[in-house]
């Protein structure tokens, strides 16, 4: 893949949302927990990072962190989804496969409440890390096999830890996805021109709750919120100018859905209502086939 640094080169295209806004957002809720790896899970290593990073010596099961993780589906889902519902928003929710097959009838009712149910690989790792092309594709089509039996269909969007590996796109271009999100690039859709079909929608780190969870990032709920009405302040300008533009805020269901951290959560979701048609808040498939209707 050869990078590009110039993308549109400041020419944007004539775009307006369906609403007629020129801002799209993006609300996008990672359901990892049960898919992270574990020594418990018969994993060669226990993730590191959570509350604290693990002090649990590596190869020995980590009992704690299975636990931190777990509060993300056991409690934080249960909030998230209903603040959703109390604010009649839709979101984007990326399932790695392992978490759907512990807990079909969570990820389920996610496609009940009529949110998005993307791929976000098999387990909670970087696509880079596979060795072969053929590895990768075998936990693809499990990750998106779980998905289609426990929320109804496959999955039309992919996004993936950290890195896709150079075979990624082709794999999902493959398979019929609609877009691929592991891309931080922009702030519009884009087209990949080696898998014609296939959009990018570039997916963001810096608005997104796992900085809660970093020393340089959010300590109060408050900041993240400062921060997202921060973007949501130049984005506005920037698409009333006439420029169309792409918000992704993304949340953990360990992280905002822990009750302290809640508010940045529930806050946000205010403010984007209250935003009305100044903004147009869509699932992820949603903005992918909106940014390629003709006319759009």
């Amino acid at each position: 893949m050869t990078r590009d640094l110039i993308g549109s080169a400041g020419i944007w295209p004539d775009h307006r949302w369906p609403n007629g806004a020129r801002l799209a957002v993006s609300v996008v809720v990672n359901f990892e927990e049960g898919a992270e790896q574990q020594v418990g899970d018969g994993d060669p290593h226990s993730e590191r990072m959570g509350e604290v990073m693990s002090v649990v010596s590596p190869g020995t099961r980590d009992m704690g962190q299975e636990q931190i993780f777990a509060y993300g589906m056991r409690a934080g889902l249960w909030r998230m989804l209903d603040a959703l519902d109390r604010h009649a928003l839709p979101a984007t929710f990326l399932m790695c496969g392992r978490a759907v097959e512990r807990a079909p009838v969570l990820a389920a009712e996610v496609a009940r409440r009529g949110h998005e149910c993307a791929a976000h690989g098999w387990l909670w790792r970087p696509h880079s890390d596979y060795a072969t092309r053929e590895a990768e594709a075998a936990d693809l089509d499990r990750n998106i096999a779980v998905i289609r039996a426990a929320c109804g269909e496959a999955p039309r969007g992919f996004f993936c830890r950290g890195s896709e590996s150079v075979w990624t796109r082709g794999l999902l271009a493959e398979r019929g996805f609609a877009y691929a999100s592991n891309a931080f690039d922009d702030d519009v859709p884009y087209a990949d021109p080696t898998h014609p079909g296939l959009l990018i929608l570039p997916y963001a780190l810096d608005t997104n709750d796992m900085k809660f969870f970093h020393p340089n990032g959010f300590v109060r709920a408050a900041e993240m919120v400062e921060y997202v009405e921060d973007a949501l302040s130049v984005l506005l300008a920037e698409a009333e100018a006439g420029r169309p533009r792409l918000l992704n805020i993304g949340y953990h269901l360990r992280i905002a859905g822990r009750p302290a951290r809640f508010p940045a959560f529930d806050r946000v979701l205010a403010r984007l209502v209250a935003l009305g048609d100044r903004v147009w808040v869509a699932r992820r498939d949603q903005i992918a086939a909106a940014w390629l209707e003709p006319g759009g």
